[in-house]
This record gives C-alpha cells, sequence and structure tokens, in this order.
C-alpha cells in the first residue's frame, strides 16, 4: 500500500533526529532527578580528574588501565613494608596532592584524601552504565578490572572499613526534632513532614517531595491513608492499583491537619514552600534532606542524619518494638528481606530470646 502523502519515509535502521530527542526526553521523564543529579556528578568528576591526570579530553571507551588507576588514586591501600617491620600498617593512595588540590578548587570534591569505598564504587558504576548506553567497548567488563575490584572489595572487607551510614531517627531522637518545630507555618510543615514520611513506613525523600493531595485520602476523624503511584521499587507504577495505601494516624494525622487547614492546600503537591508565610510551589527533595539535617543540628542530636534517616529509624523503632517484619515491609514497601534487615535487625536482635541464652545473671562460679 502507497501513501500519497508529504511526510518523508523513515530509515528503519536508525533512529531520526527528533526521534533520538524524543527518545532522551523519554529517558529524563523515567529517572528520578535524584538519580539524574548523582549521574551528573560522577561524569563531571570523571571529566576533571581524567583532565587533570591524562592532560586529554575525557572520551569514550575508556581504557581498563584508567579505571584501576582511578581505584588507587582514590582508595586507600596498605603500604609495603618488610615482612619484619614492627611499624603500625600505613594506608596511602595514589592520587597526587596538586590534583588533589585542583579537583577541591574546581568544585568536584569537599576535602582532601581518599574517597569512600561506596563513593568509588558508585562512580564505577556510572562509567559503565555510560559505555553500555552509547555501546562502547566497556572496560569494567574487562576481566583482570573484574578480578581487581573483587579483591579491592575483599581487602577493604578484611580491614573491616565500616561503611558510613545516616544515623537512624528513632523515635527518641524524632521527638527531639519535632519539639525544634514551632508554631508558624514552616514548623507546622516540617512537623507534617517528618511525622507523615516517618509514620507512613519511612518515606523516602522523593516519595515525600512527590506526594500529592489527590492520593491523600481521609478515613474518617482518624486519620488518613496515603496510596503511592510511585516509589523506588515500582518506578513504572503498575503497583499502584492494588496498593493498600499507607496510613497517616495519631500524631502524624494531627500534624498533617494542622499543615494543610494553615496553608490552605487542597490539590497538586501536599508539602510546599513557605515564602512569606505563604505556601508556594512545591518542595524538592533536596529541600527535604537539607530540612531534616537541619533540624538534627538544632535538635544537637549526635550522628549524621539525613532524609534517610526516617526510612532506617521506622525500621530500627519498629524492631526495638518487636514488631514482625512481615508488617513493617508491607508499610515501607521493601522487596528484599536482607535490605530490611539491614535496619531491623540492630533494633530487634538484642531483644530476641536467642540473644539472651545464658541469661542476665554471673555464671555460676565451679
Amino acid at each position: 500500500m502507497r501513501l500519497h502523502t508529504s511526510v518523508p519515509a523513515l530509515d528503519p535502521s536508525r533512529l531520526s533526529a527528533e526521534t533520538e530527542s524524543a527518545v532522551r526526553a523519554f529517558l529524563r521523564q523515567g529517572e528520578s532527578a535524584n538519580t539524574r543529579r548523582s549521574y551528573q556528578s560522577a561524569l563531571k568528576y570523571w571529566a576533571a580528574w581524567y583532565r587533570l591526570r591524562y592532560w586529554q579530553t575525557f572520551t569514550l571507551p575508556i581504557a581498563p588501565a584508567v579505571v584501576m588507576q582511578f581505584v588507587v588514586d582514590h582508595l586507600e591501600r596498605a603500604a609495603e613494608r618488610s615482612a619484619h617491620s614492627t611499624r603500625p600498617i600505613e594506608l596511602v593512595h595514589d592520587l597526587p596532592p596538586a590534583i588533589d588540590a585542583a579537583l577541591i578548587a574546581g568544585g568536584y570534591k569537599h576535602k582532601r584524601g581518599p574517597l569512600s569505598l561506596a563513593t568509588v564504587l558508585h562512580r564505577l558504576s556510572v562509567l559503565s552504565k555510560v559505555h553500555a548506553m552509547k555501546r562502547a567497548k566497556n572496560p569494567l567488563a574487562d576481566p583482570a578490572v573484574r578480578e581487581f575490584l573483587r579483591r579491592v572489595r575483599r581487602g577493604y572487607a578484611l580491614r573491616q572499613v565500616p561503611q558510613r551510614r545516616m544515623a537512624a531517627l528513632t523515635r527518641s531522637p524524632l521527638e527531639r526534632l519535632l519539639a525544634t518545630c514551632k508554631e508558624d507555618l514552616r514548623g507546622m510543615r516540617d512537623r507534617a513532614i517528618l511525622t507523615f514520611a516517618w509514620a507512613s513506613g519511612g518515606r523516602r525523600r522523593s516519595e515525600v517531595a512527590n506526594a500529592r493531595m489527590e492520593h491523600l485520602e481521609r478515613v474518617g476523624e482518624a486519620g488518613y491513608v496515603y496510596r503511592l503511584a510511585h516509589s523506588k521499587t515500582d518506578q513504572s507504577g503498575r503497583g499502584a492499583a492494588s496498593e493498600p495505601g499507607k496510613p497517616i494516624m495519631g500524631v502524624a494525622a494531627e500534624a498533617l491537619t494542622a499543615w494543610l487547614n494553615a496553608s490552605g492546600v487542597r490539590d497538586g503537591p501536599i508539602f510546599r514552600r513557605v515564602v512569606r508565610g505563604k505556601a508556594t510551589e512545591g518542595l524538592s527533595a533536596q529541600a527535604i534532606y537539607r530540612m531534616v539535617k537541619q533540624r538534627a543540628k538544632i535538635a544537637r542530636l549526635d550522628g549524621v542524619f539525613g532524609a534517610h534517616s526516617l526510612r532506617s529509624g521506622f525500621v530500627t523503632e519498629a524492631g526495638n518494638q518487636q514488631v514482625p517484619l512481615g508488617e513493617v515491609m508491607q508499610l515501607t514497601g521493601h522487596k528484599n528481606v536482607a535490605t530490611t534487615l539491614k535496619y531491623y535487625q540492630p533494633g530487634a536482635v538484642g531483644q530476641s530470646k536467642v540473644a539472651n541464652l545464658l541469661g542476665s545473671g554471673s555464671p555460676p562460679v565451679p
């Protein structure tokens, strides 16, 4: 069948420029703002480090030797020493001080010294994904690189290097944060955010930022039910129709009602910026992260806190109160038991029967 039309025929072997633009738009829409920012930051760092290290422009594909150089520049290892040496083990890395200073001056690094293992692995993951998207030969698939990285991870594990984690906002420190919230509009908003995120199962900051009135349902005078239309574990939104909803009850419901009444929010984003005493546009996920850090600082809490502290705090508190793991996962939305147990076990293990088989008294003297 031949169409008599002015629309030109497409080449089936490649995308047109217009289609490529549309594909990029779909990819951007299907990617969270936090993920996009972290990928952009990682690639900017790669480009800056590569330019300073090799005096060349960063282009794909990257050679396997470059990946190994990046690792030894940024991760610590035990310095070589003689077998009979009694000196303490010295940890070293190979990033030249001049390049380290240049990266800091350019805003690519925050402080001198090595990066954490998690940061380096994330930047390697970003590099791998970029190669895959560009269909370039991936240096992370090189057998020598894979074996090298396996040994690096094992070395860190053998040295028992602790992973940096956000401190958990369990009930007691959360109440200290809530005590910093005044009775003005900003204070009511922050109290509503903290209790909404915590009581509904430890919502992620992106889920709180994206919370909308059309997904919030009043349940009599008792509280609310909020239905997630999108989450990290359901990024396609397929489970939204069968989502049973997250309860917002008690203190959390009271805080949310106070915010809605005072702000006049009736549709759109639930949580908004407060400008000159008025609620304006929706908050970003980054703004929620900064708010939690600031409230923790005002409350003088010990430890490093961020938005994820609400999620880990909810699960840890559930462990403290011996809430069954299945009920916890139903609210958090975790699909993986092992992931949930990272937070649940620290709270529950000390109170379990198996942890106290010897009893609490002194052992009998023979």
